[in-house]
């Protein structure tokens, strides 16, 4: 990513380029990307092939004004990250399903990203409702944030046979991220990239099994602490206390509406589950 293209995805932030990769640049624009820019799975439901490489993924985000889901967001967001001097790096996950069993290898991408100022960060605008600001990767104690109160912990066996507290190269173990007191994901420690997550994002656009196949999503963070929602043609409103508000859009007229003045999305059509 150029400078031009890392002064264009600032200004979809909302925000100017930061003196120093610090700390609190990261907290901002990690709270800006969840506020900003959606998680999304229209592009499954629009016939969009979703590609995995840098320049395709800022394209979407900065020039095309849209979101994406955990590969999209997290890859786009850790290319501007390393544009501004931050130390990015890929990791994989495996989000907790039903059971709370780990789904599939490479089901999840978050980032690893240090500062001038010596903090280990975990970052993760991709994965919808979850911490608001970046989580010290390093901390074993709960770490209270907006989005409810978190935990990093060396993950052992668990009941599905996934042995994640074997030692990787370097004596590190895998993770588990908690949000009050329940799995998220499990997050392996070893770098990867872009590449290695093809499979992944391929098994989630197509498979009938994939929760983005069955459903339609558009969800951001909103100014004061809640979230707004539109999954298929009902708009949920969630306020930082908890309280819900939902109501059913009519019109294909009123729904691109709502994708344009509530999301910044503007599409042609109005997309809808494919029958697979």
């Amino acid at each position: 990513m150029d400078s031009a293209q890392a002064d264009a995805y600032l200004r979809r932030l909302g925000t100017q380029r930061p003196a120093r990769p610090t700390d609190d640049a990261l907290r901002d624009l990690h709270l800006r990307h969840l506020r900003t820019v959606p998680f999304e799975n229209l592009s499954i439901h629009l016939a969009e092939e979703i590609v995995l490489e840098e320049k395709r993924l800022v394209d979407k985000v900065v020039a095309a004004r849209r979101g994406g889901f955990c590969y999209e967001l997290n890859g786009a967001f850790g290319a501007l990250l390393t544009a501004l001097g931050f130390d990015v790096t890929l990791l994989a996950g495996r989000v907790y399903g039903e059971g709370e069993r780990p789904g599939i290898p490479y089901d999840h991408l978050a980032l690893r990203v240090r500062t001038v100022d010596g903090g280990d960060w975990l970052a993760d605008v991709g994965f919808g409702a979850h911490s608001h600001l970046p989580l010290r990767l390093a901390e074993r104690g709960e770490q209270p944030d907006p989005g409810g109160v978190f935990r990093i912990a060396e993950a052992g066996p668990d009941a599905a046979g996934v042995r994640g507290g074997d030692r990787r190269p370097g004596g590190a173990a895998d993770l588990d991220v908690l949000r009050d007191g329940r799995p998220q994901y499990r997050l392996e420690v070893r770098p990867r990239v872009l590449g290695d997550f093809v499979t992944g994002a391929w098994w989630h656009s197509t498979s009938p099994r994939s929760h983005f196949v069955q459903s339609l999503v558009c969800s951001r963070l909103t100014e004061d602490g809640g979230r707004v929602t539109l999954s298929g043609r009902r708009l949920t409103t969630t306020a930082a206390d908890g309280a819900r508000r939902e109501r059913e859009l009519g019109e294909d007229t009123e729904v691109l509406a709502t994708y344009r003045e509530v999301f910044g999305i503007e599409l042609d059509r109005v997309p809808s589950v494919r029958d697979r």
